[in-house]
């Protein structure tokens, strides 16, 4: 990884992502020795330009931001930085810099669900009915989710939203645990999907 610190001063903006959600919790600016820290230490460190000296984020606070990945532009002079944020990040106590709340947009708990879904295929723990259902086999995860179709179609005709909601959760779940099951992601769908769209 080549940096040009020379074209900018020696220093270089960092824009930190939240790994998890997508968000971006804020902007620092990083000489080479606040990033060899960085990658050292694993946790954030900039240039405090104020102070006149580095700076790990989190260093009085404990809000420090854990490094999970390191990106560098295409003119070599800009850097993303996924990270894990241990708190709030910006100083007034908000989630970020930009007073946004950090937490995933809903529909991405669907991907995070079959991370989780995928962790239990692979590790196959006791007691749990992810297991159960990768245990039995196919043929049993289809038929499951045949079973919640039509419990969503009753409810949607002739129950409540409340169930309605209820049933097509499961139905959405078993899908997921049925599409893991064939080496398949949520994602596959939406591509096929996002291919379908014209307008």
């Amino acid at each position: 990884m080549k940096l040009d610190f020379e074209k900018t001063g020696g220093l270089l903006p960092a824009i930190i992502q939240d790994d998890k959600t997508g968000k971006v919790l804020m902007l620092g600016f990083m000489n080479e020795e606040a990033f060899g820290k960085t990658k050292e230490s694993g946790n954030v460190t900039f240039f405090s330009r104020s102070k006149n000296r580095l700076w790990m984020k989190g260093e009085t606070s404990g809000n420090t931001l854990q490094v999970v990945n390191i990106l560098v532009d295409c003119d070599s002079d800009t850097l993303l930085i996924k990270a894990r944020p241990a708190g709030p990040v910006c100083h007034t106590g908000d989630d970020t810099c930009f007073g946004e709340t950090n937490r995933p947009d809903d529909i991405c708990f669907l991907k995070h669900l079959q991370n989780v879904i995928e962790k239990r295929r692979q590790e196959m723990p006791e007691g749990s009915y992810t297991t159960t259902l990768f245990l039995k086999g196919v043929n049993r995860m289809a038929q499951k989710v045949g079973e919640e179709a039509v419990e969503t179609v009753i409810e949607a005709t002739n129950g409540t939203e409340e169930g309605f909601i209820y049933e097509a959760s499961d139905l959405m779940y078993h899908l997921i645990v049925l599409l893991t099951s064939k080496g398949l992601r949520i994602e596959d769908l939406c591509r096929e999907l996002m291919k379908r769209h014209k307008g």
